[in-house]
């Protein structure tokens, strides 16, 4: 896959979840149904599309042990995210309504260590990676500082929780796509 498609893709496909998840809550709930499902399986391709994206980032970081990581860091995140995404589809497609997702997001959470890694703490990895990856790049000189500037802004505001993806994502589209040119920025990475 070429690597410039999963530095617009990715956030793109943000984009798309941020988009269904706020037509699925119209009703004033979220989820089972199809706006759900397939708004789950968007975010699901972003995310295996932000592994690429990290690989990509560590070559122009110049692959040394900090880049590298960075972006197993990033990878490990995604990962959490993934699995929780998974979780989010299957109780989707297995629930008849919302009380019955209710339960089953209630069991599911219940298994000792599930909230930590999957929904708490795990998750936050992608976006820490992604931070401290795009910090060093622009300290480099690898990537412009507006780049850099642009994904911190979509942390912070990732802060603010789900309803604010549709700025994350707009944010992670003006940092990352399209993939910062390489020629000579794995040099500079590499001698800072």
């Amino acid at each position: 896959m070429d690597k410039t498609i999963a530095f617009a893709a990715a956030p793109l496909l943000v984009i798309v979840y941020a988009g269904l998840r706020i037509l699925d809550g119209l009703d004033g709930e979220r989820g089972p149904g199809p706006a759900w499902t397939t708004g789950h399986l968007a975010f699901l391709a972003a995310l295996f599309l932000f592994v690429p994206v990290f690989l990509a980032l560590r070559r122009l970081a110049g692959r040394g042990p900090f880049a590298t990581g960075t972006a197993v860091v990033g990878i490990v995140g995604a990962v959490c995210s993934m699995a929780q995404i998974t979780i989010d589809i299957v109780v989707g497609a297995r629930a008849a309504d919302h009380e019955a997702m209710r339960g089953m997001f209630a069991d599911v959470q219940s298994v000792p260590g599930v909230d930590v890694v999957v929904y708490t703490v795990g998750p936050v990895l992608l976006f820490l990676g992604l931070l401290v990856m795009f910090c060093r790049l622009a300290v480099a000189r690898a990537v412009p500082v507006w780049r850099a500037v642009a994904v911190a802004l979509a942390v912070l505001v990732s802060l603010l929780g789900l309803d604010a993806l549709p700025a994350v994502g707009l944010l992670l589209y003006v940092g990352l796509a399209p993939l910062p040119g390489r020629r000579g920025a794995s040099r500079a990475a590499a001698r800072s």
